[in-house]
């Protein structure tokens, strides 16, 4: 039997970026700014990695990102983190344009194909720091329990994976080959709304295109590891200094954001953890400018 093709979406319908250009365009440019690296996995597959200034000589910094995400999750930050350190964005396994690990249900399937492809894109003789959002918070917490002290900190993001209360949300809606340009745009829109903004303003076509595109080929379960609370489970075995940074806003947190900082300093009493007003889960995206001046200064009030 020939293989079914895989559904390629209908963008169409994206609005344009101020300046005239798809929002496709606008990443691109942005990708075309990294070297390209798809690292073996232990399973056959291969992990992608994109890298922004690494042969800079600056620290090494990796960002995982979110649950059926990218390093598009990333976009609005990688180059400004590259003016401080050589920037490693990847692809989760089964998401993006990474191959799937062995059990797309199972967290530490997935970590232990992350913390292969690790040990070899990143340099040997470098300490280096993990920033992880929503599921790469979850994936950074348990890849910590894995590698050696190289690793200096990982910032949780808007993490998932807590056993704690979380208020209750709209649904998000599945993208699917039967809607038409202007019902994907539409939909992904509101997804946005749902999850990851807190101002729906702040959505333009860039961020309705990521959704669309990371979507529609996930295939990875980050969603069911978060309401499993795995991070909860992993938490008393991570030694590794800890940092976290939460949307004022965040839909998975608030407002219960006082039983994730006692949670997190009953382990870590001293940990750095702060908020961006006005923010949602996707901060990162939401306050770039805020976020891109914070992390770097916490990471610079760590022991080196």
């Amino acid at each position: 039997m020939n293989a079914v093709a895989p559904w390629v979406p209908d963008f169409s319908a994206v609005p344009r970026m101020d300046d005239g250009r798809t929002a496709a365009e606008h990443i691109a440019e942005i990708k075309s700014q990294a070297e390209a690296a798809r690292v073996p996995m232990p399973n056959g597959g291969r992990m992608m990695w994109h890298v922004w200034g690494g042969n800079s000589g600056k620290p090494p910094l990796v960002l995982f990102h979110g649950g059926s995400g990218s390093w598009i999750h990333w976009i609005r930050n990688v180059v400004p983190l590259s003016q401080h350190y050589a920037v490693y964005a990847a692809d989760l396994p089964g998401l993006g344009d990474s191959d799937p690990p062995d059990d797309v249900r199972d967290v530490w399937s997935v970590t232990h194909c992350v913390k292969a492809a690790m040990l070899q894109v990143l340099p040997r003789d470098r300490r280096y720091d993990i920033c992880g959002f929503s599921f790469g918070g979850m994936i950074g917490g348990h890849v910590s329990t894995l590698l050696d002290d190289r690793l200096r900190s990982v910032t949780l993001v808007g993490p998932g994976g807590f056993r704690l209360r979380r208020q209750t949300r709209g649904v998000m809606n599945r993208l699917t080959p039967d809607m038409s340009p202007e019902q994907l745009a539409d939909e992904a829109r509101r997804n946005l709304e749902v999850l990851m903004v807190a101002d729906p303003a702040s959505i333009d076509g860039v961020a309705i295109h990521m959704q669309i595109l990371n979507s529609t080929r996930a295939l990875t379960r980050s969603r069911s590891m978060s309401k499993a609370g795995v991070l909860s489970d992993c938490l008393p075995n991570i030694a590794t200094r800890l940092n976290a940074i939460w949307g004022e806003f965040d839909v998975t947190a608030y407002p219960y954001m006082a039983e994730r900082e006692s949670l997190l300093r009953g382990h870590q009493p001293d940990i750095d953890l702060r908020y961006i007003a006005g923010a949602g889960h996707w901060v990162a995206y939401e306050r770039a400018a805020e976020f891109n001046t914070m992390l770097p200064d916490m990471l610079d009030r760590l022991p080196t």
